[in-house]
């Protein structure tokens, strides 16, 4: 099959039922119009899907900032020298980061005491009052005095000034970042701040230093989404009650819990603890319930839950409160987690915001591995690898059990967390539970039998004293543990890899490469300009001047032959002798081939340049690599050519670097869209090389249709298990950058730092990128930019990318240009398309990790949850169950009667034309919006799934002229919608959405003239009339309006869209409409919240009714939008009754 052309997508259309007679001069008249709103729609949509990679062209890494006063050493404890938050805790981290020469490498940002009117932001005046006032005391007794009042606090004379100069230095740190004078930045500051609540001095903290600083940066620079990451041992309850209602800051805490045992022994630390209001949905807390975690359990957390959902929060700063508490050896957490660890927790973080990310010390109490784990995080920073993780194990079952449960409660409030089937759940009449059949409608999937049923536990101590002891008041480890820990920790740091090579990316090209090429077919898309327009574009990048440049040479025989045959290679040998019509008969004897004199030598040129990239980033010149070369190689396999491949080049670094530089094991990735059927074949029994391939598989009907790809072949022999194929099946193609991301979190990450690579090379094709005429499918070029950023904590850094397929030249050229400034450490691009998994890629993940988990254990995750919500009975004041919707629809039979009994006769409004396309019976269900029409609905827009029996309308012109238009929409999206009246005596509100633009407006007028006005627009079918039904079942969980009113302003919470957008009128979250990315669509389905209320026509939207909805329940929110629209009340239209009487009756 020609890899060219095989699989094209068919495109289906539906007969129109019905039309609307009209003449051929309005028939012209809209065609014009339809190829006129094409041709703009095309035009900003090319535009716009590279504006992206364009702006990141001047986006270069930044400087790292440093914060730091040697008077903070003056906070201590006077009456007991062992207190474990000591002035040490300073002095040991300056002098490691000095000793690594990190300090001389940053700038520093110059400390100073924070204001009162800044401590106020999030603290009381009292909480002031008495700190300052222990500035001239000295005093001990008294001071210890005053110490007992608080949880764990000790102040002294100095103690004030200290916690001052830390809340100081933390505010213009991360100021400076917003401003965009340094890239990212760390404060080294004393006291801590986490524990620090509102009125409340507690656990070693005065003043939140990091609460303090995001609540300034969203008033001081306007910011909607700020991401607090808190990997501190203890959890930070005071950062998360100051952010515990509030939609723009992301609470994410990780800490030890022992099921409410361990300080702050609080029941709000557990994981069902998830915002509130507003808020909900954006509070995370992973409890830790045993001692002994490692590397594996935080990574683990960090791909399965905070990462997925950072990319669909998409913040715009990150503060992170660096605690290094769970660090080996320390006493107070009882963990294990190595310190080059903490370099991996937050490189990928680095790839969110822009890089904007600041690193705020709190606590960590072993004077080692805190100033190891502080100094590899400053290193981090200033872009320097991530060191190989020793001995990283596997994620134990707590943290797997922690992991399933937060994912539970957070399912319904994010987009990312569909990867786990559901289960439905029965309770028993003794209260006891019992499980029914697995729900699901995806019978293709595997089903997994693994099932988790989330449980609150609480066994911690919540009262409050009257005073707190102040001295021996911390563990104390026994010796003999420290001196184990202890040797663990010196041999960590001896084997840690801290070498950084003097060049970050070695480049190798060569234009001769272009000899290559179809003089049959002179459009092929495997065709010179591929690779000499992505070398264009790094030159326009200035990326040449900033990367190595790679001589490049032809590979030697005994090179090609480390992954061919003899016999390949003498066939490929004979090309330069052959004549045109030799070679062409010679390429039609393969699959997708053509051929050149100069295939030969290209062929050998682009096997050897990959080689040259390889030698430089394992002989330590550069850090990572990229060889822009063709042919490409991955459909090469070992006796033939295939798929525009002669020879496999990246099988030829891949055994070269085992057989020349002596590496045991090597990751090869493979994100091109076709399968590696080449790579996967000659590697199929190699236990060294780990296959990982992303691509279309389709059921096998994708090029090269080989049942090969599929999800279940796994390596033979030796090699069993380290083949690993993720096909995606979605028909027609379409994935999209949410797909990736999901299949990289769940699969190919975990997977990865399991096997520990020691070089990761990536068959780096770019054909599921944008606009590719092959693989027609929808990944960003800022998305391949990510992905390698991602691998990037690997093998110390060592990714080389070398080019495999990708053939629109524009799109391809930005892709690798972006994955290039990756690997220099540049600030990625965000993604601004919708990152959800779809449906089809959720199956292809589960049935994946069906498949491995067997050889790959850290791949535990795929567990199926309850449907249900199952924790209504557990004690929570600040985390409310989401509210379940009962999907039972009771029709309102008197309105359907009154419906039902209109006629419906031929009504002439002007001329001949007659309105047509009514509902058959009238029933304002099938009046569906297109905020309310289920996913079924989408794929039959035009057709007659979509138009219901035509009929003609007659309405008594006393009812028209009673009625009111208070609702007018310009409707952008869909061509040709119908118009259809439906009228009820007992109902006077009609709303209209035409297809033009996108603005609103508010008549008050006679609806027949106003449709006599616009004759042309109803014959034209650009304008519909739906009547709202005057109540539904779920108003009764329609909640108050915050206090803070509604903002119409306010953007899309997942894509930032101010286009279109609703309000849900349970949780109040703004999500764009169904037309746009249909966020609000999917956050009814995963919240079950029923009702939704427009921003643009103040209408509201029953998805469970599947109606409209007007009745005076709903005033107090749609009178809130129209003064945030206008500036002025809604006018009251529901009787006699006032909007105050009304309220006060609810």
């Amino acid at each position: 099959m020609d890899k060219s052309t095989s699989n094209k997508p068919l495109n289906r259309r539906s007969p129109r039922t019905c039309a609307a007679r009209t003449s051929s001069s309005i028939l012209a008249a809209k065609e014009s119009m339809k190829m006129k709103m094409k041709k703009n729609q095309d035009d900003d949509f090319i535009r716009d899907d590279y504006a992206t990679a364009q702006e990141a062209k001047t986006i270069i890494a930044g400087k790292t900032g440093i914060v730091y006063d040697d008077q903070m050493v003056k906070h201590f404890c006077m009456w007991d020298k062992n207190y474990p938050e000591n002035p040490e805790r300073f002095s040991k981290i300056i002098e490691r980061c000095k000793e690594l020469k990190l300090i001389d490498r940053c700038t520093r940002i110059e400390s100073r005491l924070a204001t009162e009117e800044e401590i106020l932001t999030q603290h009381t005046i009292d909480k002031i009052k008495v700190l300052k006032e222990t500035q001239n005391e000295n005093d001990e007794t008294k001071l210890e005095q005053l110490s007992s009042k608080y949880d764990s606090v000790y102040v002294n004379n100095f103690t004030y000034e200290c916690s001052l100069l830390a809340v100081g230095s933390t505010i213009d740190l991360v100021d400076a970042i917003c401003k965009g004078e340094i890239q990212n930045g760390m404060a080294i500051i004393r006291p801590p701040g986490h524990h620090a609540m509102r009125d409340e001095y507690c656990g070693y903290c005065f003043y939140n230093n990091v609460a303090i600083a995001a609540q300034l940066a969203l008033k001081k620079f306007n910011l909607q989404r700020i991401l607090i990451v808190d990997w501190d041992i203890h959890h930070g309850q005071a950062t998360q009650q100051m952010f515990y209602d509030d939609k723009r800051v992301v609470y994410f805490s990780i800490h030890r819990y022992d099921h409410g045992s361990f300080w702050p022994e609080l029941r709000e630390s557990n994981f069902h603890y998830i915002g509130d209001s507003a808020g909900k949905g954006k509070n995370f807390n992973i409890p830790l319930n045993e001692t002994g975690m490692k590397d594996a359990d935080y990574l683990a957390i960090f791909q399965q839950v905070l990462l997925p959902m950072a990319y669909e929060f998409q913040p715009e700063l990150i503060i992170i409160s660096a605690g290094y508490d769970a660090a080996i050896n320390c006493p107070e957490g009882s963990m294990e987690v190595s310190p080059a660890c903490y370099s991996h927790l937050l490189s990928p973080l680095m790839g969110l915001a822009g890089g904007k990310v600041a690193v705020i010390l709190e606590g960590g109490y072993c004077l080692k591995s805190l100033s190891e784990g502080v100094a590899l995080t400053l290193r981090t920073l200033l872009g320097d690898p991530a060191p190989s993780l020793i001995d990283f194990g596997l994620p134990c079952d707590s943290v797997v059990e922690s992991i399933l449960n937060v994912i539970y409660v957070h399912k319904p409030y994010w987009q990312c967390f569909q990867l786990q089937d559901a289960y439905d759940v029965d309770v028993n009449e003794g209260g006891g539970i019992k499980t029914r059949k697995k729900s699901t409608e995806k019978p293709s999937i595997a089903p997994t039998t693994k099932r988790h049923h989330p449980v609150v536990k609480f066994i911690g101590n919540e009262t409050k004293l009257d005073f707190y002891p102040t001295r021996d008041c911390y563990p104390i480890q026994e010796e003999e543990t420290f001196k184990k820990l202890d040797q663990k920790l010196n041999h960590l740091k001896l084997v840690t890899d801290l070498r950084v090579p003097p060049n970050r990316v070695a480049f190798g090209y060569d234009e001769k490469m272009t000899e290559h090429r179809n003089n049959q077919e002179s459009n092929h898309p495997e065709k010179p300009e591929r690779i000499t327009k992505i070398f264009l574009m790094h030159r326009d990048y200035n990326l040449l001047e900033r990367c190595l440049s790679i001589k490049s040479r032809m590979a030697t025989e005994e090179e090609i032959l480390l992954s061919h045959t003899n016999s390949h290679l003498e066939d490929m040998k004979k090309l330069p002798t052959m004549s045109a019509e030799e070679l062409n008969e010679k390429g039609n004897s393969y699959d997708s081939i053509y051929l050149h004199s100069k295939s030969y030598e290209c062929a050998l040129l682009a096997a050897g340049t990959l080689l040259q990239v390889v030698d430089s980033v394992i002989n330590g010149e550069a850090r990572s690599g990229v060889a822009v070369v063709r042919p490409p190689g991955h459909h090469a396999e070992d006796d033939t050519a295939c798929g525009f491949c002669l020879f496999n080049n990246v099988s030829i670094a891949a055994k070269y670097a085992i057989e020349v530089h002596s590496l045991k094991r090597i990751l090869v990735l493979d994100w091109d869209v076709h399968h590696g059927n080449g790579t996967q074949k000659i590697f199929e029994e190699d236990d060294r090389v780990l296959y990982i391939s992303l691509h279309r598989y389709n059921h096998g009907r994708f090029f090269p249709t080989t049942k090969e790809g599929d999800h279940d072949r796994v390596g033979i022999g030796r090699g069993e298990g380290f083949n690993v194929n993720i096909p995606w099946n979605r028909p027609g193609g379409g994935m999209s950058d949410g797909d990736y991301i999901a299949a990289f979190h769940s699969i190919v990450l975990p997977i990865a730092y399991q096997f520990n690579p020691e070089l990761v090379l990536v068959s780096a094709g770019f054909d599921a990128c944008i606009h590719d005429p092959l693989g027609h499918c929808k990944v960003t070029p800022e998305a391949y930019a990510h992905m390698t950023h991602w691998l990037t904590t690997l093998a110390n850094g060592k990714v080389i990318l070398s080019l495999e397929g990708g053939y629109n030249v524009t799109s391809i050229s930005y892709a690798l240009t972006l994955c290039t400034k990756a690997l220099l450490g540049d600030p990625l691009p965000p993604l601004t398309t919708t990152l959800a998994p779809c449906s089809s890629a959720v199956e292809t993940i589960q049935n994946v990790l069906n498949t491995q988990e067997k050889y790959w254990p850290c791949l535990k995750f795929n567990v199926a949850l309850p449907k249900d919500y199952v924790l209504k009975n557990s004690e929570s004041n600040m985390g409310d169950s989401p509210k379940l919707v009962n999907n039972s629809y009771e029709k309102n039979e008197d309105l359907i009667e009154k419906m039902q009994s209109l006629k419906f006769e031929n009504i002439t409004l002007k001329g001949d034309q007659e309105v047509c396309d009514a509902p058959e019976d009238g029933n304002p269900r099938d009046a569906r919006s297109r905020e309310g029409r289920s996913s079924r609905d989408s794929d039959h827009e035009s057709g007659a799934a979509a138009r219901p029996n035509a009929q003609t309308l007659v309405v008594d012109p006393v009812i028209i002229s009673s009625l009111r238009v208070v609702g007018l929409q310009e409707y952008t999206t869909t061509p040709g919608w119908f118009f259809f009246l439906l009228v009820s005596s007992s109902v006077q509100l009609v709303f209209f959405l035409l297809s033009s633009s996108v603005q609103f407006f508010f008549f008050f007028f006679s609806l027949k003239g106003y449709l006599s006005d616009n004759m042309q627009r109803l014959l034209n079918q650009e304008m519909f009339a739906v009547v709202p039904l005057p109540g539904c079942p779920h108003l009764v969980q329609v909640q108050a309006v915050p206090q803070s009113g509604i903002d119409v302003n306010t953007p899309c919470g997942t894509c930032d869209s101010q286009q279109e957008n609703w309000i849900c009128l349970i949780c109040y979250l703004v999500f764009c409409g169904r037309y746009i990315n249909q966020h609000m669509m999917f956050h009814n389905e995963e919240s079950t919240h029923p009702l939704a209320l427009s921003f643009t026509d103040l209408s509201v939207w029953c998805y469970v009714c599947e109606a409209y909805i007007d009745n005076m329940i709903l005033y107090p929110a749609k009178n809130a939008v129209h003064r945030s629209k206008f500036g002025s009340d809604l006018e009251w239209s529901y009787g006699d009754r006032t909007p105050n009487t009304r309220l006060s009756n609810r």
